[in-house]
């Protein structure tokens, strides 16, 4: 079944050269800083190549990274910081603000930001292999993973490195706790889609499919909660789509426990809650019309109009007809005014983050080639005129449109 993803815009950077005239010696040190050059504008280039997979992404992410660590990281695995720290300054826009680039001169920040976008690139690649016709079970497998993956990068530029940064995120920027906690859950709730659809698809119990989906409408509409007190004018677009996935799977879940229901011949109940999944899937189609009028960062599609959309409604309005049937012949309940309460707890399937770490320091980083670079040599900046501003192009990335989905059906 092919799925349908919101994705805001990658990051954009100035360019760097490593150019340090005068501070470096010898070729070693030299080598090092063209290594840097280079790896760093492979790395950006791949972002927008639809032939990268996730193996030449890791290469290419460990082979600048790793480099880029010997101006963090003291060579003696000491605590102390490289004295490369804060040569050099970085520019990065941020994917809901526009063209507006944080500047910081700090290495940490590049890592950080360079790392997100990897991130943000597993997230893309995840949706446009799961808006692929006929999606098989391998791609599907590698979808699942990438958006783990893509957690895990983001759960560990959170926990681990955005802490130390010398100037804290401003509000409403990507490193800001608020923001990235909403990329995290957004990837498990997304990667936990792909879990319903196998299940679906193998034909699990309906008790274990509600209460993926539960879970899974719960994660939208943490990630949602979390974006909360963000400014309507860059975020809105963003939250009707974890709005509008929250109502879908709450929809999914009433619809399987109703099935549920009437397996345990608890059909005046099962009607029940076939009727509330139908209140949320006309939630979810009025968002999903929301979605598409809405301005701001993300792709200009209807999701409404989607298969895996459509193929929801068609079953809860399928199940309802059929519990209609059988209680207007066997079973002559009552329906309750109440809907059922969804408390259920999946315990298979659920999401966890892959463990992420960033490559160790590059062998080419010596004591030899760090004495090389002498910070004392610096040439004293003319603060008297000011420099030009570098301009930060924004991402050129491909238009990735949602392809007809001719797989496996729901019935």
């Amino acid at each position: 079944m092919t799925h349908w993803f919101h994705r805001n815009p990658l990051k954009a950077t100035a360019p760097v050269s490593f150019n340090y005239y005068g501070v470096v010696s010898g070729p070693a040190a030299s080598k090092i800083c063209s290594d840097l050059r280079s790896s760093r504008a492979r790395l950006l280039e791949l972002f927008t190549d639809l032939s990268c997979n996730p193996e030449m992404m890791k290469n290419a992410a460990d082979a600048y990274f790793s480099l880029l660590q010997g101006f963090i990281n003291s060579l003696d695995e000491s605590t102390q910081e490289s004295k490369l720290r804060y040569i050099q300054n970085f520019k990065w826009t941020d994917t809901l603000q526009g063209q507006v680039p944080s500047a910081q001169q700090d290495a940490v920040f590049e890592l950080i930001s360079m790392g997100f976008n990897v991130a943000l690139w597993y997230t893309k690649y995840a949706s446009r292999l799961a808006g692929k016709e006929n999606i098989t079970e391998d791609e599907a497998k590698e979808v699942h993973r990438s958006l783990k993956i893509g957690a895990g990068i983001f759960k560990h530029l959170k926990e681990s490195h955005i802490p130390k940064l010398i100037t804290p995120a401003e509000k409403g920027r990507d490193l800001e706790a608020r923001l990235i906690e909403a990329y995290i859950i957004q990837c498990q709730a997304e990667a936990q889609e792909v879990t319903i659809a196998r299940a679906i698809e193998l034909k699990h119990a309906p008790g274990l499919i509600a209460a993926l989906a539960y879970e899974t409408a719960n994660f939208y509409q943490k990630a949602d909660h979390t974006l909360s007190s963000l400014e309507p004018a860059y975020s809105a677009k963003w939250r009707k789509y974890l709005h509008l996935k929250m109502c879908f799977y709450t929809a999914y879940a009433y619809c399987y426990h109703g099935q549920t229901l009437l397996a345990s011949d608890k059909c005046g109940e099962a009607i029940r809650s076939l009727q509330e999944a139908e209140k949320f899937y006309a939630k979810a189609e009025a968002l999903c019309k929301e979605y598409g009028e809405t301005k701001g960062p993300g792709p200009t599609v209807k999701p409404s109009g989607h298969l895996f959309f459509r193929k929801l409604g068609n079953l809860v309005k399928n199940t309802l007809e059929k519990c209609q049937r059988e209680n207007g012949f066997i079973y002559f309940q009552k329906i309750p005014a109440e809907a059922p309460q969804l408390e259920l707890k999946a315990n298979y399937g659920l999401v966890e983050p892959v463990p992420f770490e960033f490559p160790p320091t590059s062998a080419h980083w010596t004591p030899e080639t760090l004495a090389a670079f002498d910070l004392t040599k610096r040439p004293k900046e003319d603060t008297s005129k000011p420099k030009p501003e570098e301009a930060v192009k924004p991402v050129k990335e491909p238009d990735i449109k949602p392809q007809r989905d001719t797989g496996c059906s729901i019935s």
